[in-house]
């Protein structure tokens, strides 16, 4: 007896000929490349590879009008483009850009910013030979504070580590003007009253044998949050140091200079989830110890 039609076997490349799909079942037929599609890119993921804006950003410059390819003026969300169509934002000529990522230890007086009008020493003069990509922080560290900065063009990879919903971890070592007690350590975890609402930190406990040494992990990015978070107990801190930054640390990894990331780390980084509802930043943590070998 003959095969029912949608059980009936096909080739490759015959699937129209198919029967129809069972339900739950997936179809390939619309998602296969053909000669009609090969090659084309939406025209968001296109600007936010030109490092114009994250994907949604390009949808607002999209239907705004300010874009055009080819010289014409888009506005349709969802178009495609072709590799080799003329892509404009505004009068600027758009290049699909190769994603960056680079790793600096930042030392003590420089800048976090792409751009200082009184010309101070910034990190982009320490990435300057990098990569021919323009890069930019995520996140910023202040003046003093030394240690992990990442640099990228990849702005949704960006918005997603800065987002408060994803909670990229840090964690720093600082060295303060006075010893502190051990209530004021569970003082840290438990929230302290800053002007901006109450803070908490996730880890706390002392580090390289001193009670004016503090190892302390947050998720909160606000600013200055950490220095504010000792103000807040009467403490000063006189030296701050990121030693760690959405799982990627600074071993090996001289102050002053700077590496690209391995893919596997920023495989690490894209995959990265979402911060637990009511997780530790809401509820506080638990006191640990913060490795001695942190600087």
């Amino acid at each position: 007896m003959a095969p029912h039609n949608d059980e009936r076997p096909y080739r490759d490349g015959d699937l129209q000929a198919r029967g129809p799909f069972r339900k739950g079942e997936r179809s390939n037929r619309f998602s296969l490349p053909t000669p009609a599609n090969e090659g084309l890119v939406r025209l968001n993921k296109y600007l936010a590879q030109a490092g114009v804006g994250s994907r949604r950003e390009a949808d607002l410059m999209i239907t705004s009008g300010a874009v055009t390819v080819n010289g014409k003026v888009v506005t349709e969300l969802g178009t495609k483009v072709k590799p080799e169509d003329v892509v404009h934002f505004g009068s600027q000529k758009l290049h699909i850009e190769q994603k960056r990522y680079v790793l600096l230890n930042k030392p003590k007086d420089t800048i976090t910013t792409t751009d200082d009008p009184q010309e101070r020493h910034t990190v982009m003069s320490l990435i300057a030979k990098a990569c021919s990509e323009r890069l930019y922080p995520v996140g910023r560290l202040d003046r003093n504070t030394t240690g992990v900065l990442l640099l990228t063009n990849d702005g949704d990879l960006a918005k997603k580590l800065t987002h408060p919903s994803h909670g990229a971890g840090k964690m720093y070592h600082a060295t303060l003007d006075r010893a502190l007690t051990v209530e004021e350590l569970h003082k840290l975890v438990e929230g302290v009253q800053l002007e901006d609402g109450p803070a908490r930190a996730d880890e706390v406990s002392f580090v390289g044998g001193s009670k004016r040494e503090v190892g302390l992990s947050i998720h909160m990015g606000r600013n200055r949050i950490v220095r504010r978070m000792f103000e807040a107990l009467g403490a000063e801190v006189v030296k701050l140091d990121r030693v760690m930054f959405a799982g990627l640390t600074k071993k090996e990894l001289p102050r002053g200079h700077w590496r690209h990331l391995e893919e596997k780390e920023v495989t690490w980084l894209k995959q990265m989830k979402e911060a637990p509802k009511g997780g530790k930043e809401e509820r506080g943590g638990r006191r640990t110890r913060l490795s001695q070998g942190s600087e």
